[in-house]
């Protein structure tokens, strides 16, 4: 799987988007990230189970943000076995039982 990244662009000296800059990277700087489980590449997936779809696989010694938990499907892994689910962008979650956050129970709002 590849990574595509866009270095095509123009430079600014407009203020207005050299602090909008400064506000994504004060969000940044500000989010809470979890370790995945060292040795385990996780698959991230569409929704809350393994019978959603993969959209991606974590590499090993990946750090997650958890913006938001769903119970679904219970997983076993090497931080017990649990049926939340930690969304860790749009459309993207993974099992909880392999993300290190310090709690068997919910630690972000619930997903809607």
């Amino acid at each position: 799987m590849g990574v595509e990244e866009n270095t095509a662009g123009t430079a600014t000296t407009d203020t207005g988007a050299a602090a909008a800059a400064g506000e994504v990277t004060a969000l940044a700087a500000s989010t809470v990230v979890y370790p995945i489980a060292p040795g385990y590449r996780v698959n991230v997936r569409r929704g809350p189970g393994t019978q959603y779809g993969i959209v991606r696989t974590l590499p090993y010694g990946m750090s997650v943000p958890v913006y938001c938990q769903s119970r679904g499907e219970w997983v076993s892994g090497p931080y017990g076995t649990s049926n939340l689910w930690d969304n860790i962008a749009n459309g993207q979650f993974v099992s909880d039982a392999y993300v290190k956050t310090g709690s068997d129970g919910f630690i972000a709002p619930r997903c809607d």
